[in-house]
């Protein structure tokens, strides 16, 4: 017999329904009193809250739930031996931990929760009748329970809901910690947030301390007079700066590839993170498997249409989003480009400081706007692309969007550089960007929700006191699930159809970057600025992540995907003598990159072949190694 050590389950996931108005004596089948018996049968722990408004199902799921769901959908974990084997309850000492001690993480937690609460179907031949208030609801054959509930409105949402331990000891070690100013708890970040949270704050934690020599360099040019060496002393802060981005990026990817180790997070075998190969294999099919001579014989037979096939989808994919790129262009050529111009020029000719502080107050509020509007087509034209998988249509945005705010942020500082030389308003517009933008920016990100949950809470309120009929007395909301409940999602401003609030954010370091490295030799405070606004943004984050959002879907990226292409971008001269080099090299960078995205190094068809083989021949041998591994690490125990 197999000894597990056990976990203390704890609920993790909230389903919202409304308050019930169920008649005395009425026996037939309540539409959530089902869903909650079906809860139970697939082996989660359930406890019902009643709120003002709504009551809610709070969901946990003990340890043999969970191994149980792994094994079910054939996940891959890391082992003893360092290889990743196929997932199996009966062997589970032979699986490495995660640095929490847990057995999963977060991300692969959520992931069961979703199978096994929207895998509950009727398998039944006919259909179910439910009951809800005086409505019949009928629950078809093989039909998902929580789906049906979800199309008629009884259930509202579900959502991941704080730990509340947990989250009071990230509060105290991380978010409300200034003392420490770039140190983070990452591992404790990882492990309550999930991959892709975690991997932006190691990124930004770094970047930040990082960022601290260009600030220090930046401040002696300014601070001291080096006498007949002063003209030497742009340019070689260039060179410096220069160089310190090379190198930071260089260390960047190895702190990632170790923090990956350590999460114990691979790649999959052969194909990039993320990839979807358009099929599954099932145990039937595994089990029909029976010699390496019969896989080529049948693979034989296919093998020329599934690469007709994959070769069909991989160029009208390519074709899809070549078309789609052209269009944000010649929409920011036509559209934006001559706005920001006439912007720019107005700025330039306009004397009065009253005049031009009321003109960028119209111009941030317009082009934020026109910008919105522009990632939300972006969005649209993404949904009819042929991405491989949710985090390449994320990437796809991430560069069809940031072309906009590209223009938005950087075409009226290259106009004053470029075309009027004039470097004393270059340099007020940078201060002012970098200052008053950046702070008014820090409050609205962390105000903004607040607001929302208090409007919803408000109207709450308003709706209790109009059904009991009386406006006297306060009504409190007394359940910590139902105050997670009327707190905003932690999403994009352009939609949550494919990004969370991490693309804010990141688009807010990436146009930082750009800045302060392009304009450097402007304005060598920039990187001060820049450093102590992070060292700000990280605690901000932190706090509106634990306290003003609820908790966020774990998102499984292993790197902080298209931005880091973008910041490497990032690297631009901007000095007049060298416009020409400037557009030659970016124009040859663009060309670089349009052929290295749109023509992959590997036809399709060969990655989807060499990961299949790879995969059946791992199966083959995994079982065994497996009881072996499982029986070595019960006898040390």
């Amino acid at each position: 017999m197999v000894e597990h050590r056990e976990e203390e389950p704890v609920y993790e996931i909230a389903v919202a329904v409304p308050k019930r108005k169920v008649k005395e004596g009425d026996e037939s089948k309540e539409g959530v009193e089902v869903l909650v018996d079906e809860f139970r049968k697939v082996g989660l722990i359930t406890e019902r809250v009643d709120g003002i408004a709504d009551e809610f199902i709070k969901l946990a799921a003990p340890l043999e739930t969970l191994g149980r769901t792994a094994a079910e959908l054939h996940m891959k974990k890391p082992t003893h031996i360092g290889m990743d084997l196929q997932f199996e309850w009966e062997d589970v000492n032979a699986f490495v931990r995660q640095p929490d001690g847990s057995l999963f993480s977060w991300c692969e937690r959520y992931h069961f929760y979703r199978h096994l609460i929207y895998g509950i179907v009727n398998k039944s031949q006919s259909d179910i009748i439910l009951k809800w208030d005086a409505e019949e609801i009928y629950w078809g054959p093989g039909e998902s329970l929580l789906q049906r509930l979800e199309s008629e409105g009884i259930v509202r949402q579900v959502f991941p809901i704080h730990v509340e331990t947990k989250r009071k000891e990230l509060l105290g070690s991380w978010a409300l910690n200034w003392l420490d100013f770039t140190k983070q708890p990452i591992d404790n970040v990882y492990s309550y947030f999930g991959t892709k949270i975690a991997v932006y704050f190691a990124f930004l934690g770094m970047y930040t301390r990082w960022m601290l020599f260009p600030a220090v360099l930046g401040l002696i040019s300014q601070l001291i007079d080096f006498g007949p060496f002063q003209l030497l002393v742009l340019p070689v802060f260039f060179v410096c700066i220069t160089l310190w981005a090379v190198v930071f990026f260089q260390f960047w990817k190895r702190k990632n590839s170790a923090l990956l180790t350590k999460w114990q997070i691979s790649y999959s075998v052969g194909a990039d993170p993320g990839y979807d190969l358009g099929y599954k294999i099932s145990g039937k099919e595994w089990s029909s498997i029976q010699s390496p001579v019969e896989i080529a014989g049948k693979e034989e037979q296919d093998r020329r249409k599934d690469k007709e096939k994959f070769q069909r989808e991989e160029w009208f994919g390519a074709f899809l989003r070549v078309r789609n790129d052209a269009i944000v262009i010649l929409s920011i050529i036509c559209l934006q480009l001559p706005f920001e111009l006439a912007y720019a020029h107005l700025y330039e000719v306009v004397g009065s400081d009253v005049i031009k502080f009321g003109l960028t107050a119209i111009y941030l509020f317009l082009i934020q706007h026109f910008t919105r509007i522009g990632g939300k087509v972006s969005v649209q034209l993404i949904n009819h692309e042929k991405n491989v998988s949710r985090e390449y249509r994320a990437d796809s945005l991430v560069y069809k969007v940031f072309g906009l705010y590209f223009m938005q942020s950087y075409i009226g500082l290259f106009y004053h550089a470029l075309l009027h030389r004039n470097f004393m308003t270059l340099r007020q517009v940078l201060i002012q960007r970098l200052i008053i933008s950046e702070v008014l920016e820090n409050l609205w990100e962390n105000s903004f929700p607040y607001l929302k949950y208090s409007y919803k809470k408000h109207k709450v309120r308003k709706k209790k006191r109009h059904e009991k009929g009386s406006t006297k007395g306060r009504i409190q909301f007394a359940s910590r699930v139902e105050k997670e409940y009327l707190k905003p999602s932690y999403s994009a401003s352009i939609g949550e159809e494919l990004e969370d609030g991490l693309f804010d954010d990141f688009l807010e370091l990436a146009l930082q970057f750009g800045m302060i490295m392009m304009f450097a030799c402007a304005f060598p405070l920039a990187f001060a600025f820049a450093a102590l606004n992070n060292i700000t943004e990280i605690r901000t984050d932190a706090l509106k992540l634990l306290v003003m959002m609820k908790r966020p879907v774990p998102r499984a990226a292993v790197t902080i995907g298209a931005w880091l292409n973008i910041f490497q971008e990032g690297k631009w001269k901007i000095e007049p003598g060298l416009a020409a080099i400037l557009v030659m090299e970016h124009v040859l960078l663009l060309i670089k990159f349009g052929v290295s995205r749109f023509v992959p190094e590997e036809p399709a068809w060969v990655r989807a072949n060499r990961v299949k083989n790879a995969t059946q021949a791992q199966h083959l041998c995994s079982k065994r190694l497996l009881r072996t591994i499982s029986a070595r690490e019960q006898r040390f125990h």
